[in-house]
């Protein structure tokens, strides 16, 4: 059985990037994910739990955990001399390392630390994503623009979902693959080799709570999916609340996955660069698309760091209809 390490090295000849440099960040990113996991699982004992009484940059009530997750992340990170730059969602600004150094050949990472929090008092899954490119190199120094790259110049993404196990997922640009903790040694282990949406899509994720600020053209979906006969009946709706819960189920068991505009969120809600780009990615990689209902995701032009956008990603064939929908009944 492939452990993640195991797997990166048999298969370099995909990576164009430096082996060494990529196990070297794997392990920073493994080593939170495992203090994190632990934490998680022993949060309702440790009453580390709730509000942590103070808000993040984005106005949310930060949670404790949120608060461990970024130190965690950012600690280990820092202490591998691969990585230049780092942006947290938890962070107003971004994080520069060694800035007398040279940057060429080391990372910038972009990171949801810990997505989905609101729920762990509830012990819903909850998420890491987690998104990498190089440094532009254009100066001696990182400035905003090494932060500000679309999309499509990832290098590497990934999340971590925290549920009844563990597991990482990433993509390379060269398929999707998933890593399950066996948390008796702190190992990963290959478990989900090539993950693709599967051919039979049944399974439509939306919080339908916010129906009345919805577009049209997302109202007139719902509709479809509730009504639409086809084998099986219509879409089952399922949607937990996190991200990562909800992308990881829909990619296993076929589905789509919607946070759009609403009245009073009309550049969406969800950030671009720390959630939209990396997940778009492993869409992508998975055989499906990954959309804004007008825009291709990995396309967008990044001004600002906590960006929002809308956000649409799951099978190619589900994500295109609901496109045609907008276009229809939005424009």
């Amino acid at each position: 059985m492939y452990t993640l390490g195991e797997f990166i090295i048999d298969n370099k000849k995909y990576f164009s990037h430096s082996i060494e440099s990529l196990l070297r960040l794997f392990s920073a990113i493994k080593l939170a994910a495992k203090a994190v996991h632990k934490e998680v699982n022993k949060a309702g004992l440790t009453k580390n739990i709730g509000s942590s009484g103070k808000t993040n940059i984005q106005g949310e009530q930060q949670q404790k955990l949120d608060f461990f997750a970024h130190n965690i992340f950012i600690n280990s990170l820092k202490n591998r001399d691969i990585v230049c730059g780092i942006a947290s969602e938890e962070s107003k600004d971004f994080i520069i390392i060694n800035k007398k150094e040279n940057i060429k050949d080391k990372y910038i990472v972009l990171i949801d630390p810990l997505d989905g929090s609101s729920n762990i008092d509830v012990n819903v899954p909850i998420g890491t994503i987690f998104s990498v490119y190089k440094s532009k190199y254009n100066n001696d120094f990182l400035t905003i623009d090494d932060f500000l790259q679309n999309g499509s110049k990832q290098i590497l993404a990934g999340y971590i979902i925290y549920g009844s196990s563990t597991i990482l997922v990433y993509t390379t640009g060269n398929g999707v693959h998933g890593f399950t903790l066996d948390p008796s040694i702190g190992t990963f282990y290959l478990s989900h080799p090539d993950l693709m949406f599967p051919d039979e899509n049944k399974i439509y994720s939306i919080n339908d709570g916010n129906y009345i600020k919805f577009s049209n053209g997302i109202k007139k979906y719902i509709k479809y999916c509730q009504k639409e006969k086809r084998n099986g009946g219509p879409y089952t709706a399922r949607y937990i609340g996190s991200l990562v819960g909800d992308f990881h189920r829909n990619m296993i068991r076929g589905g789509i996955y919607i946070y759009p505009q609403t009245s009073l969120h009309p550049k969406g809600k969800l950030r671009l660069l720390y959630e939209c780009n990396p997940i778009a990615f492993i869409t992508e990689q998975a055989g499906g698309k990954a959309s804004n209902g007008y825009k291709r995701i990995l396309e967008i032009e990044p001004i600002d760091l906590h960006q929002r956008t809308p956000f649409i990603c799951g099978p190619m064939n589900m994500v295109s209809k609901l496109e045609n929908f907008i276009k229809n009944y939005d424009e």
